[in-house]
């Protein structure tokens, strides 16, 4: 019996789509244990500060690239990236969806963070003044979030595969800095911003298949 144009597409697809419903699973177990490690106190932590000590190294870039993840910073560029796509798909069925969907997600950073903050309980570096609930970190996530879900949203509409990679990179660039600044001026240990990049992942990877399925689902 001949098979159908449609049959031989079909098939491939679900392996896919089952494979791609993974994408959040690793960094999920990642942030798991490293979250268990913390509250355990167990083996990566020695590891985690001594690497701290090795790279705390205080001056104006770090300090410069860590305020690329203070809210007042990251949250404008996410704003103006939802107002430029709100724009432009404003007559498409849904328009709202990709843009409402991107604000909550930016909205649970914090709703996700500070009880997290305040159940570890981890004391900062020797750096920063005595007190505790600096994991995870909260400027890593701010960064990731905000600047990932702005490149997750205005990648379709750029039309050449390199105006595409340059985005991502970008975006993989400034959430590595706050990263970096973070860690090097002493503000928050490696395995904090660790954690929130982890974190990040889930969250991003749960958008990108979520916007992938609503157009999907778009009738042609």
């Amino acid at each position: 019996m001949p098979i159908s144009g449609n049959q031989v597409r079909a098939e491939p697809t679900a392996p896919s789509s089952r494979f791609l419903a993974l994408l959040p699973g690793l960094p999920a177990l990642l942030f798991v244990l490293i979250t268990w490690q913390v509250v355990a106190d167990g083996p990566l932590i020695r590891l985690d500060e001594r690497a701290s000590r090795e790279l705390v190294h205080p001056d104006r870039y770090s300090e410069l690239l860590a305020d690329l993840g203070n809210v007042q910073v990251a949250v404008p560029v996410l704003a103006v990236a939802l107002g430029y796509i709100a724009v432009r798909t404003r007559r498409a069925e849904r328009w709202w969806l990709p843009v409402t969907a991107a604000a909550l997600l930016m909205a649970l950073v914090p709703a996700l963070i500070i009880p997290l903050k305040d159940l570890t309980d981890r004391p900062g570096t020797p750096v920063v003044p005595p007190g505790t609930g600096y994991y995870p970190s909260g400027h890593t996530a701010t960064a990731g979030i905000a600047y990932g879900c702005a490149t997750l949203l205005l990648l379709p509409w750029l039309r050449t595969a390199l105006a595409r990679l340059t985005l991502v990179a970008v975006c993989v660039a400034l959430v590595l800095g706050v990263g970096y600044g973070l860690v090097r001026r002493g503000y928050h240990w490696p395995l904090d911003v660790a954690a929130s990049l982890c974190l990040c992942a889930v969250l991003l990877s749960s958008l990108w298949l979520f916007l992938r399925r609503g157009t999907a689902d778009q009738p042609r």
